[in-house]
């Protein structure tokens, strides 16, 4: 056995344990994909793609359901930068984002990389639970 295949699954079942998640053969594929290339940005469509590109039999809803299901357990982001599209990160810890109007690709931009002065006072009984900044981007004409 591949030694650094090994390492992978152990720390992706690791993983999903440590979220309160079951290492079902779904999630650990998606896991892989979502989790074994680094800090990245993804939609469910895209990972639909990617999973198909490399031989996972998943329907659309397996990936959607898994998506949510990461996100819920803390795994995942969900930012909701465009009406016809969520996005998802593997950087959970507080930052903003550059998006491109023109390719759809999601860049992070640190927490302190945006100063975020004179916020609302929010509605009764509520508090701001956070402040999420999206800077869409497209080269010059």
């Amino acid at each position: 056995m591949n030694t650094d295949a090994a390492r992978t699954d152990d720390y992706l079942r690791d993983l999903l344990a440590q979220a309160g998640l079951r290492a079902t053969r779904q999630r650990l594929g998606l896991a892989e994909l979502i989790f074994g290339h680094g800090e990245r940005h993804l939609t469910a469509e895209g990972l639909y793609a990617e999973a198909a590109k490399a031989g996972l039999r998943l329907s659309q809803t397996t990936v959607y359901n898994t998506l949510h299901q990461f996100t819920d357990a803390g795994l995942l982001r969900e930012i909701l930068a465009d009406p016809r599209r969520i996005y998802f990160d593997t950087n959970v810890d507080p930052h903003h984002h550059f998006l491109d109007e023109e390719t759809g690709d999601m860049e992070d931009i640190p927490a302190d990389g945006v100063a975020v002065s004179a916020l609302p006072t929010p509605p009764p009984g509520k508090t701001i639970e956070g402040v999420d900044v999206i800077v869409r981007v497209r080269r010059p004409a």
